[in-house]
């Protein structure tokens, strides 16, 4: 079974920097894809960041490209996201994810694609 374990999250002041960490276990292979989506309050689960299979591509939403960024380092089966130039807009609970195991495609922007969901941490930033 896998599971994904975030960490890092917490109060920072807008235009501040977060890491969060997401460490993975349970998977057959470190090539499959990994993200990253948020959910604010009383606001739809949307995604933030995506390293394709292989980890040879990177996609951002919109409102993050420039500030964010996610990576991976497989030795210690963890992604990251650096976050940088916080925002209040920002404040959600940040979720790990990644597909079931056998997928080898699909839209990493679609909550769809994603099989395995961590619990999520919480981002506050204050104005």
């Amino acid at each position: 079974q896998v599971q994904l374990v975030e960490s890092g999250g917490g109060l920072v002041q807008a235009g501040g920097s977060l890491r969060l960490s997401c460490a993975a276990s349970g998977r057959t292979s470190s090539s499959y894809a990994m993200g990253w989506f948020r959910q604010a309050p009383g606001k739809e689960r949307e995604f933030v960041a995506a390293l394709s299979w292989g980890g040879g591509f990177t996609y951002y939403a919109d409102s993050v490209k420039g500030r964010f960024t996610i990576s991976r380092d497989n030795d210690k089966n963890t992604v990251y996201l650096q976050m940088n130039s916080l925002k209040p807009e920002d404040t959600a609970i940040y979720y790990c994810v990644t597909p079931r195991e056998g997928a080898r495609s699909g839209n990493l922007y679609s909550r769809g694609t994603y099989g395995y969901w961590g619990l999520g941490t919480q981002v506050t930033v204050s104005s």
